[in-house]
């Protein structure tokens, strides 16, 4: 691309816009910084959900807390797919299923399988079922234009993956549960069922709800604060 033709492309960026920040006291910060570390301290992946009804209002807020997430570019290049029908929900868990079972007996291999054992989970996912919705989260590698041609997005997966995170971060926040898991090899199968276009592959699922009365969670620990930072 010549020089002109990339001061062209700059020219057409739209304006900027002033900041404006949230301002707070540095002991504030510390104290905000403090409760929402504790309030985050206690999220677990819950993979038991109540049949208690979840408003739809409440999915959508959570949706858009997610879509705030930065991205490449800014090309937000993610859909989530909120599912509620109970047939829909059903075929998904069919599909995960069957190919769980193959990944746990033939895919992942002894040491893989040992290293989850303690968390108490296989093949059989009825939280896919039981949580009244479903959220599949779909990353978009590239788009296509009017023309159906295929054009870049840039960094999908990292952009995708703190949308994600986000996300999660919003579920709890609500006083709602989720557990992220990841559909290994059942992808193009829920893409299809779902009737999602080509150019979007499945990142995870999401089952979103209430704790079931009583759900035990494993008893497991985070690292310390010394093993996961680095000061330089």
């Amino acid at each position: 691309m010549a020089i002109d033709e990339h001061d062209n492309i700059l020219q057409q960026f739209p304006a900027e816009l002033p900041y404006h920040s949230i301002k707070f006291t540095e002991t504030e910060m510390l104290k905000r910084s403090q409760l929402f570390y504790e309030q985050m301290k206690s999220r677990r992946s819950v993979r038991c959900f109540s049949s208690k009804p979840v408003s739809i209002k409440l999915v959508q807020n959570l949706i858009k807390t997610a879509g705030t997430s930065p991205s490449g570019a800014n090309m937000q290049p993610w859909t989530f797919c909120i599912i509620q029908s109970p047939k829909i929900k059903r075929a998904i868990r069919e599909v995960v299923e069957e190919q769980e079972q193959l990944n746990y007996t033939r895919r992942m291999g002894a040491q893989w399988v040992l290293d989850v054992s303690h968390l108490n989970v296989n093949w059989n996912k009825p939280y896919l079922t039981e949580a009244p919705y479903l959220i599949v989260v779909m990353k978009h590698p590239y788009y296509l234009d009017e023309q159906g041609e295929r054009k870049p997005t840039y960094y999908s997966e990292q952009s995708t993956a703190i949308a994600v995170g986000i996300l999660v971060a919003a579920i709890h926040n609500a006083g709602l549960v989720t557990v992220v898991s990841t559909p290994l090899n059942a992808g193009s199968a829920i893409r299809e069922i779902l009737q999602r276009p080509i150019n979007e592959k499945v990142s995870v699922l999401l089952p979103l709800g209430y704790p079931a009365e009583g759900v035990l969670v494993p008893d497991i620990r985070k690292r310390n604060i010394e093993d996961i930072m680095r000061i330089y």
